[in-house]
């Protein structure tokens, strides 16, 4: 694990894409070890990343990052960019699994001892008195319902641009360094079975003959 590593003194090599996103080997591992991190340092009850009351939270994640991961320092705002986004990520599960009924609805959710550790009691029913407010709903309701209906849905999960991109030059057995935009934003909305929906079609073509 990283923490074993860390603890023997070994630090891991940490790679970059040509468009400066994390690539494997490892790309992965630092991701999720953000994300880690972020509920270490980080209250849930933070609605405003950039308050300066997170600025030594802020500061102990990447102290962490360098203790186990060969980084440049120009790389901080990204991780620390990462850094929230998993965050909100964290508190979206939090809201799905343990604030909403089987029809979405709001529910008194109780204090998951699974995460006493990182939560305590006093944070978590701040975390609930939020969510209850009808403000934050109508808000939360409105970015939902945005997310929900993108135009051109990205269909790889979490696997982020910059790994599906490496797995494509990866497979095809390619000495390039990068796909063309319109490639890898074609091959990012391509479902399970491999069909690709119309309108994407129609957006790719359409770049296809621009680029010509």
């Amino acid at each position: 694990s990283i923490i074993r590593a860390r603890d023997k003194g070994v630090k891991f090599e940490v790679h970059w894409s040509a468009e400066d996103q994390l690539i494997e080997p490892n790309g992965s591992m630092l991701a999720s070890y953000i994300g880690f991190l972020v509920r270490q340092h980080i209250p849930i009850t933070c609605d405003n990343w950039r308050s300066p009351d997170l600025k030594v939270g802020k500061e102990k994640i990447w102290s962490e990052i360098q203790r186990s991961f060969h980084i440049d320092e120009s790389r901080q705002k990204y991780c620390i960019q990462l850094a929230g986004k998993r965050l909100r990520g964290f508190r979206s599960f939090l809201c799905n699994k343990f604030l909403k009924d089987e029809e979405g609805k709001f529910v008194e959710g109780e204090w998951p001892m699974k995460y006493a550790e990182i939560i305590s009691a006093d944070e978590w029913d701040n975390f609930v008195a939020k969510r209850r407010n009808e403000k934050f709903h109508e808000v939360s309701d409105i970015n939902r319902k945005r997310a929900s209906k993108p135009a051109y849905p990205y269909k790889k999960g979490r696997t982020g641009y910059a790994r599906l991109q490496q797995r494509i030059l990866t497979e095809e057995k390619s000495d390039a360094t990068s796909l063309p935009e319109h490639v890898l934003w074609k091959a990012a909305r391509v479902g399970k079975d491999g069909a690709v929906v119309e309108a994407v079609q129609n957006v790719y073509d359409e770049c296809e003959t621009l680029s010509q």
